[in-house]
């Protein structure tokens, strides 16, 4: 006989008990069981100011006023979102811890030889939103397009460029991109967008890949500027700044954002949960923010998102051993 938790024998043994001796009834047990009936967490492995955090805050706030229950974001930071990742996988599969995370969770494992394989120990729920990643250059580096950066860093080799994490889909455009480029560029990572815009804007680095949520403001005021970007094709959002494919350098790479919960949640919950944020993607106000953040509001089932994360695993297993990405 297989062995239970403890937690898990009393409960069964109490339903079986009360279920037995008609002390409750079937309508009574469906209620009891009504999901959700206090707060779900959201847990963001990165720290403010990126996507991740504005994106989780975003459907959280809509959720919250459909369910009739709190959303709390946490950020659990560290180790380039490992920290996040492993304490969502810990979680109780009930349905109320939910891991808001991107494509950082298919790149990672495969650069710094993480023992987990988030495709087996995280269910998807929902694809929440698609954004590329933009290349940019403080404005006191007198900079105003990758041919120029190019002909820059073949004068300075070395130069450093800033990403979200080690790890990061970021971590990997920019390998991918020097490569591409035939420039050497040494990665600096930091814990999360917000610290890296910090030291860009400070210029402790005068370079960086990251997200445009936290790029757009200072591009609007004229400290940075973007040089190009990851997409396949021009931003509606930003139509003025060329692709990195056009500027000569074939380095596409959409970052995605994504909902997952532990593995053993229960079917059902992942069904609702995918609901009610399906329901929060449309929006106006919410798609109104995404765009704002230059995110692309996208949606789904959790078999669609499924296939996409089994995909990119793979894509960025392949990435990392073509590009020979390895931990300084």
């Amino acid at each position: 006989m297989p062995m239970i938790g403890r937690r898990t024998f009393i409960k069964r043994a109490a339903a079986a008990g009360a279920l037995g001796s008609g002390l409750i009834s079937a309508p009574a047990v469906r209620a009891q069981a009504a999901y959700p009936n206090r707060p779900v967490r959201f847990i963001v492995p990165l720290a403010a100011g990126g996507a991740i955090d504005f994106i989780a805050r975003a459907v959280g706030e809509r959720m919250s006023a459909t369910i009739g229950q709190q959303v709390v974001v946490e950020n659990r930071t560290g180790a380039g979102g490992v920290i996040g990742m492993d304490a969502a996988m810990k979680s109780d599969p009930d349905g109320y811890t939910v891991l808001i995370t991107n494509d950082n969770a298919a790149s990672a494992p495969h650069i710094a030889n993480l023992s987990y394989d988030y495709t087996k120990e995280l269910l998807p729920v929902c694809y929440l939103g698609r954004q590329s990643q933009f290349l940019a250059a403080h404005e006191t580096l007198g900079i105003s397009t990758v041919k120029e950066l190019v002909e820059y860093a073949k004068a300075n080799p070395g130069l450093g460029f800033a990403s979200s994490g080690v790890g990061s889909n970021q971590h990997v455009a920019g390998a991918w991109f020097a490569k591409e480029a035939g420039i050497k560029l040494e990665h600096v990572p930091y814990r999360g967008a917000g610290q890296a815009i910090n030291d860009l804007i400070a210029t402790h680095v005068k370079i960086a890949f990251l997200g445009p949520t936290a790029l757009v403001q200072h591009y609007k005021a004229g400290v940075l500027k973007l040089l190009a970007h990851t997409g396949s094709k021009r931003s509606p959002i930003l139509p003025e700044i060329p692709t990195l494919d056009e500027s000569g350098y074939p380095v596409v790479l959409d970052a995605w954002y994504g909902a997952f919960v532990p593995h053993g949640t229960p079917r059902e919950l992942v069904l609702q949960l995918n609901s009610h944020m399906n329901h929060a993607l449309k929006d106006d106000k919410l798609r109104e923010t995404f765009l704002k953040g230059v995110v692309e509001v996208i949606g789904g089932t959790p078999e669609e998102f499924g296939k996409l994360a089994q995909a990119d695993s793979a894509k960025y297993a392949r990435l990392v051993k073509e590009l020979k990405i390895q931990i300084n």
